[in-house]
């Protein structure tokens, strides 16, 4: 111990003579909008991933590293727009994590970031279409596609013995691109879907779709929406209306909100979200527990991984210009190396500064793959007595 702790001491005054800088991070995810129960937790997630650098001295000769917070809203692409172009041009960010969802992270990418230089990690946007979308090397996430989603939503429906499924989404790209996955993942492996609906999110009455849905009919409702807009309005008309009483939840609405709205209405329903089992999750939830906020809300470690990957892709470049350090994105969140968890920063930042290897793990057992894809997996729950139950990892 003693040895480390000499190490990393010379390695500081080495990195310090270097020079330190003040290096801004952009937080853009919906504070508002439809997703904006999962917010506090994600930027919470981010922010304890740059405190913890910043607190090590150990970052290009002992750099601080400051969160810039910008409301995304979600689901408006013009307002994403201009929260990204203030955090890029008027508060000089260095890298963003974000967006939130899938529509305004593209309009965000495409209409500021790429034009900037700027890299995006989000922890997310999972539409199948940023798996192709020209990126410029810029832009990775944390989650993995709802190409996979509809992958595994297709075997817990089949494994729970459910032969036909009616889906509602909501209108946007993340909605489209998840039902459109799992419609044509489900039928292919012999299940029926009875109908594909789009829903429009802020309205007070989804009476009519849910009427639709109904002479559909279905063993169970996958509602691909979010639960602080549409999805939640679309199951209360549903429940209210005796429709379904058996839901299908996607990462979408899978929250404490769920559990808050709907408690034992939804006995029974499951869904699941992004999320990895082992030390990494556990550390991490731990951290989050001793820091006052729930580190198992969904992407809420995904935002801190995000976030570390950034900064130790910073280290390995040796710069904190994202024109120099995406490419080493990549390298930092793969093998070989040593492997990194949750609080181990420091550590990943001392191996670096020695000239070695590390290979990113974090809290969701990062994998980054083809254009910064994660391979991701998934966390299958349950209500039951009016509780979110964890049932397995997949």
């Amino acid at each position: 111990m003693k040895k480390l702790l000499l190490a990393s001491a010379a390695i500081a005054l080495v990195a310090g003579a270097a020079g330190a800088e003040e290096i801004k991070l952009g937080i853009s995810v919906g504070f508002t909008g439809p997703l904006e129960s999962l917010a506090p937790q994600m930027a919470a997630g981010a922010e304890m991933a740059m405190a913890e650098v910043t607190a090590s001295g150990l970052l290009l000769g002992g750099s601080t590293v400051v969160a810039v917070r910008g409301d995304s809203t979600c689901i408006d692409a013009a307002a994403a727009t201009a929260t990204v172009e203030r955090l890029v041009t008027a508060e000089r960010v260095r890298g963003i994590v974000g967006g939130m969802c899938s529509g305004e992270t593209t309009a965000s990418l495409q209409n500021v970031a790429m034009p900037n230089g700027i890299v995006m990690i989000s922890p997310s946007a999972t539409s199948p279409a940023l798996s192709t979308l020209e990126d410029n090397g810029l832009f990775f996430r944390t989650s993995p596609s709802d190409a996979r989603q509809g992958v595994v939503m297709t075997e817990i429906l089949l494994e729970r013995g459910i032969k036909s499924a009616a889906v509602t989404y909501t209108n946007n790209d993340y909605g489209k691109g998840l039902a459109d996955s799992f419609a044509a993942a489900y039928t292919e492996a012999g299940g029926t879907v009875t109908i594909v609906q789009a829903h429009d999110d802020g309205k007070a009455d989804y009476s009519a779709e849910v009427g639709a849905l109904a002479a559909a009919g279905g063993e169970i409702l996958v509602v691909a929406g979010y639960i602080d807009q549409g999805g939640a309005g679309i199951i209360r008309g549903a429940l209210d209306a005796g429709a379904f009483d058996l839901f299908e939840f996607p990462d979408g609405m899978v929250s404490q909100a769920l559990e808050d709205k709907f408690g034992p209405e939804i006995t029974g329903s499951f869904g699941q979200n992004p999320a990895a089992a082992g030390a990494g999750r556990d550390a991490y939830v731990a951290m989050a527990t001793a820091a006052g906020y729930d580190g198992t809300s969904a992407f809420s470690p995904e935002s801190y991984d995000a976030a570390a990957l950034i900064l130790l892709a910073m280290a390995a470049a040796g710069s904190s210009d994202p024109a120099v350090y995406k490419d080493k994105v990549m390298d930092v969140a793969n093998a070989p190396g040593e492997p990194i968890l949750p609080g181990e920063l420091a550590k990943a930042l001392e191996i670096i500064a020695a000239g070695g290897d590390v290979d990113y793990v974090g809290a969701t057992a990062v994998e980054l793959i083809g254009p910064g894809e994660s391979s991701g997996s998934y966390r299958e729950i349950e209500f039951q007595d009016g509780k979110l139950n964890v049932v397995k990892y997949r």
